[in-house]
This record gives C-alpha cells, structure tokens and sequence, in this order.
C-alpha cells in the first residue's frame, strides 16, 4: 500500500475539496484537486484560480488568526496542485485516499464515483463526502465496495475537528480503521456511524435548529435572546459534557420526567420520550447515581469525575472572560 502521508486526491474543486486540502496542505500532505468536467482552458484557467485563492484566503485567516507565521502560507499553498479532467488518471492512481466532494446529485456521485475508483489502486481508499445520500445508495456505483465509505466533514472542513465516518454494508472495518487513524493524523476527530439519514450531528441540529425557530414564530423570546441562550446555556455546557453524558450526569429521571411534563404541556408528540429513557427507568439505569446510564460508570469516582468536568467549565468560563474573583469582604 502507498503511504498514506502523501498525497490525497479530491473529486471536485468546489467548497469542501477546498476545505479539505486546507486541512490536508497544513497537515504535510501533498493534495490534488481534480476537476470532474471537461473545460475550455481558459475556463479550467479561471477555475484553478479561484480554488487556489480561496484556500490561499483560508491559509491567510488561520494565520491571522495566530494559528502559524503568515510566511509560511506560500509554502502550504505550494502542496496543492488543482489539475484537470484529463489529468486526473494520474493522480487518482497514485493517491492512498480520494474524497469525492461532487455536487448532492446521486447520478452525478455515482459517475464520478464509477469513473475514479477504475483509475484507483485497488487497495486505495474512496471516500465520499455526502451529507445527503446514504453510503449504500452510492456503492453499487464503485468498484471495490468494500473500500468505499461515507466521510461527512462539517464546514468550515479546516477548521471543525469532527468527520462523521459512514461505513456501508460492504465497507471492510480494517477501511474504516485506516481512514480514521488517517483524520486523527490530520487534527480531526471521527466517530463511527450507521448509514443513516442524517448522521449524527445534522440530525440532532435539524430538531434544535427547527425548535429554536419555533420559539421565534411563538413569540417565547426574540432571535437575539434564544441564541444568547444558546451560546452561554446550551452550547456552552454541551462543549464539555456530551449529551448523553450530559443525560447520565443529571440523571435520566430528570429527562424522563420533563419529557412527560413538555408533552403534556405543549401538546405535541415531539417531546416524548422515546423508549429507550422509558426503558432505563425501568431499569435503573438512572446515570452516574446508579453507576450505569447511557454510559458505563461502574468503577468511577462520582466526585473526581464531576470535579474533573466542572474544572472544564471554569476553563470555559475563562476562554469566554466570564470568570470572575469573589466579591470579598471589607
């Protein structure tokens, strides 16, 4: 197998190959953009432009930013080359991992897909980065299924360390291994998930998203007020504690019960508890007072474990200059 610390090819220069070999570029690696349609020079002249001054742009911010020296961002830039149709043979066979970063249109995937994984090495890993369409609807497509899988980048690519990683029915877990160790080299962080409609994190994002507008249309509080609530509540503490564990920490007969109280209260079926809640009740399962929840907590210290998070949160209470000295007395 080639090393997989060179170069990385992606299908399409548009936003997220450009996030993506940001990520890439920063990280050491050599990274090829590789436009899918055939353009007049000219045009492929414009394209090739504009993809290297956007992630020239992004190079630039992040060094701004404080991230690295600005000097160095010729040099980054240097590693990513954006070449044309019908150059791309070449690099596709020489890349230990393409990402396909298509336009969401199923028949254009899955030609895009069919086209690079013949001019792939057969133990090369394919990676598509739909947030849309289902690993599995878009296997049938490859050759060599069992190397191809879901990697669902949140933009801005360069910046957000998560990559939601969709392993297919066909997908060797040793291709999920491999990619993971690959994005964890990079700075990012995956975690594994089932082929299903919407992941992980657009599928929780679309209830509170939807929910937050709701509050709006409601008249409970204004845009500016409920985002507020947001980013010093919600956000805040959920940057710590996971949600499940965030569950677990409180107890899920809390969870329980104001799901009960909110359906009855705002009378609808969206907040009732789904089985699972009912089920832990049942159970015992209450969290960290029971020592198993959604998570395991047997054998854990229930007070280093809370001192160990609430000193996380002062540190968040820090970053955001929000923690302040006592008010001693005279």
């Amino acid at each position: 197998m080639a090393s997989e610390r060179g170069l990385i090819a992606c299908l399409g220069a548009g936003r997220m190959g450009r996030g993506i070999a940001v990520q890439f570029a920063y990280a050491g690696h050599e990274v090829a953009l590789l436009d899918v349609k055939p353009r007049a020079p000219e045009a492929f002249a414009a394209l090739r432009e504009e993809a290297l001054g956007e992630i020239g742009a992004s190079l630039t911010t992040l060094a701004e930013l404080g991230l690295f020296d600005a000097g160095h961002v010729p040099a980054l830039l240097a590693r990513v080359r954006v070449l044309p149709e019908a150059e791309a043979p070449g690099a596709l066979a020489a890349a230990p991992i393409v990402f396909e970063g298509v336009p969401e249109i199923l028949d254009l995937k899955k030609e895009a897909l069919a086209h690079a994984s013949a001019l792939m090495a057969p133990d090369a890993i394919l990676a598509s980065t739909t947030s849309t369409i289902l690993v599995d609807d878009l296997s049938p497509a490859v050759a060599g299924p069992e190397r191809f899988l879901n990697a669902h980048w949140l933009n801005p690519a360069y910046i957000i360390p998560l990559v939601e990683v969709s392993p297919g029915k066909g997908t060797d877990p040793a291709v999920t291994a491999r990619l993971n160790a690959v994005l964890e080299s990079v700075g990012k962080v995956p975690v594994v998930c089932a082929a299903s409609p919407g992941f992980i994190v657009p599928r929780i994002q679309a209830l509170a998203m939807n929910e937050a507008a709701r509050m709006v249309e409601e008249g409970v509080a204004s845009a500016e007020e409920i985002d507020k609530a947001v980013k010093y509540g919600f956000g805040f503490r959920f940057g710590v504690l996971g949600m499940l564990e965030f569950i677990d920490w409180g107890g899920g007969d809390i969870l329980y019960h104001a799901s009960r109280y909110l359906t009855g209260a705002l009378g609808h079926e969206r907040y009732r508890a789904p089985e699972i809640v009912e089920r832990n009740m049942r159970e015992g399962r209450i969290g960290l007072r029971t020592g198993q929840g959604f998570l395991d907590h047997a054998g854990r210290d229930p007070e280093a474990y809370r001192r160990q998070r609430l000193g996380a949160l002062v540190d968040r209470l820090r970053a955001e200059g929000l923690a302040r000295p006592p008010v001693l007395p005279d």
